[in-house]
């Protein structure tokens, strides 16, 4: 399969159909991975606020029922492997954007699929926020939502920027799947232009860009949840 791989042909060949397509497929894997990771926050820091508030002994407890609704279909989506749910939405991808393949139409199944992984990563760092300090500012009066805005949520920053840079690369790793059934991007590159034409060294260039850009976030993410932390305990 790959005995050919490192060939001066090869490369040529490689070089021929990257140079055309590489940037612009770097581009569209950045653009939507960042939207995805946007929406994906927007629906899923809210929702994961819920999930530690609305439970029992939270600042705001909500009915039992509607969070075991909540946690079971987080625990639904979640489940659901990232191309089958791109296939299961394809109606309301074509609904939302007027057609189920490219870059653009990647985003809807990208979002549903992330949003639920937020949410839990969420809760998992506002858990971590001590509750000696959410007693306290419940014995100063502060409401529910202050407590949200101005102590689970800033005390829990460094471990948010940690979590939500692991949804970040998980994104990008949905980015390529979905070059399997027609996404854009990076995926579009190493599935159509190389594995399926048999060029392999396409589809390497194509792992060894996806690998240095999980490399990027991974480091600007570690570094921003290190700033903060040590900001925050200076301040402490």
């Amino acid at each position: 399969m790959f005995e050919n791989i490192f060939t001066a042909e090869a490369w040529r060949e490689a070089w021929r159909i990257l140079r055309p397509t590489l940037l612009s497929g770097i581009w569209e894997t950045l653009y939507v991975t960042l939207l995805s990771t946007a929406l994906a926050i927007v629906i899923g820091l809210p929702l994961g606020v819920l999930l530690v508030t609305g439970r029992p002994g939270g600042v705001r407890p909500l009915p039992r029922a509607l969070m075991r609704f909540l946690n079971a279909l987080i625990n639904l989506l979640r489940s659901i492997p990232f191309l089958i749910l791109m296939i299961v939405v394809f109606p309301l991808t074509r609904l939302i954007v007027g057609t189920v393949i490219g870059t653009a139409a990647t985003v809807v199944p990208l979002v549903i699929a992330a949003f639920p992984f937020v949410a839990r990563l969420v809760e998992s760092s506002l858990s971590e926020v001590s509750p000696g300090q959410i007693e306290m500012a419940q014995s100063m009066g502060a409401s529910p939502f202050r407590i949200v805005i101005g102590v689970m949520l800033p005390e829990s920053v460094p471990s948010l920027i940690s979590n939500l840079t692991i949804a970040l690369t998980t994104i990008l790793g949905y980015t390529a799947m979905s070059g399997v059934l027609g996404g854009g991007g990076l995926g579009k590159i190493a599935i159509s232009y190389g594995y399926y034409r048999y060029k392999y060294a396409v589809m390497l260039v194509a792992v060894v860009c996806l690998i240095l850009l999980v490399e990027l976030f991974q480091l600007i993410g570690t570094r921003l949840a290190s700033a903060c932390d040590k900001r925050q305990k200076k301040n402490g």
